[in-house]
């Protein structure tokens, strides 16, 4: 059992993966608590009907001021267009780690071999022979060049597996990586060989979503093809029906603003509040902030929910803090069982 300690308050964890937004977690609560919300009780809360309309208050705890806001429609209803992450929020991170890396860690070589002439795989190729030579030219560890087409088979395999395996160790968010490891997957998931993981909450939550006519989408750094596989083969069926679209690194990198700016663009919204961007990592959190997104960072590595609400932190984090109860949005549809009490 580690400690984590921060100033004066000490936390017991059974693994540093939980630990990895502490630094703001605990600010978050403080905050939270000031607005009235009570961050140890993550079930059901107060989601919209479309016509914005409370529904189903009875498990959150509120001040009397937030209940005031509540009642009087002071806080806007959902978003018209949801996004979400993959990765920590509609699937454990174990998933992706120890399963859909290994495998295509694994299957390179013989994916590689068994479709090294089709027009799909010349394409991953390609790419990779680019984004090779662009590492060999920053020193980027793990490189080795790639022979010509002229050279045997055999040989271009073995330095194509050298260069993918040390982009998988490194765990790179590359658009020449993730295109092959997508159709890697493809084969994977058509074989029964692999079976995608949501969290038992996500096809709840899509499906009230779908209701509310709010549009949801995924913005992950696997390919689109990998994730319109997850989603189309999870423990759960086929959730693809609850979801308008997918955007991945050609729209570029999660953590910088301007590829926040390119998803507000291609769906179509008036301003960029009325999309939640909803997501477990503290750096795309800023740059969905900064590029004028309402969002939502979910931790759920914690036994329990903490929901925070990225306006009203610190002036240092992320510019002005809170200034109208409307920028207030409540994160409803994911619910998490009750604290440990043995943490």
């Amino acid at each position: 059992m580690d400690v984590f300690r921060r100033g004066r308050e000490v936390e017991r964890v059974k693994y540093w993966g939980e630990a990895e937004c502490y630094h703001y977690l605990f600010d978050a609560v403080i905050k939270l608590n000031q607005l009235g919300l009570d961050s140890t009780t993550p079930t059901r809360g107060p989601i919209r009907n479309s016509d914005g309309a409370l529904r189903s208050i009875r498990n959150v705890k509120l001040s009397a001021k937030a209940r005031a806001l509540a009642s009087n429609g002071d806080i806007e209803p959902l978003r018209r267009c949801i996004v979400l992450d993959i990765e920590g929020t509609t699937t454990p991170i174990s998933f992706v780690t120890d399963v859909l890396f290994p495998y295509a860690r694994d299957n390179v070589g013989r994916h590689l071999d068994a479709t090294y002439d089709s027009p799909e795989t010349q394409d991953d190729i390609k790419l990779l022979r680019a984004q090779v030579q662009e590492d060999l030219e920053n020193g980027v560890a793990g490189a080795v060049c790639i022979p010509s087409s002229d050279a045997g088979k055999e040989e271009v395999i073995a330095a194509l597996v050298t260069n993918v395996e040390a982009m998988i160790k490194a765990d790179r968010k590359i658009t020449a990586l993730k295109a092959l490891q997508g159709h890697i997957w493809q084969t994977g998931f058509k074989k029964n060989e692999l079976e995608g993981v949501v969290y038992d909450d996500v096809p709840e939550a899509l499906e009230r979503w779908a209701a509310l006519g709010v549009k949801v989408y995924i913005y992950s750094s696997g390919s689109r093809l990998a994730q319109r596989l997850l989603f189309g083969y999870t423990n759960y069926g086929d959730l693809r029906k609850y979801l308008c679209g997918f955007f991945d690194t050609t729209v570029g990198n999660k953590k910088e603003t301007k590829s926040y700016h390119e998803i507000t663009a291609s769906l179509g919204v008036d301003h960029p509040s009325e999309i939640l961007f909803v997501t477990d990592v503290y750096q795309e959190a800023i740059a969905a902030k900064t590029a004028g997104k309402i969002l939502i960072v979910l931790h759920r590595n914690l036994c329990f929910l903490v929901v925070i609400l990225l306006s009203v932190l610190s002036r240092e984090s992320f510019g002005n803090s809170l200034s109208t109860s409307s920028e207030v949005v409540v994160w409803t549809a994911y619910t998490l069982p009750s604290p440990d009490p043995t943490l």
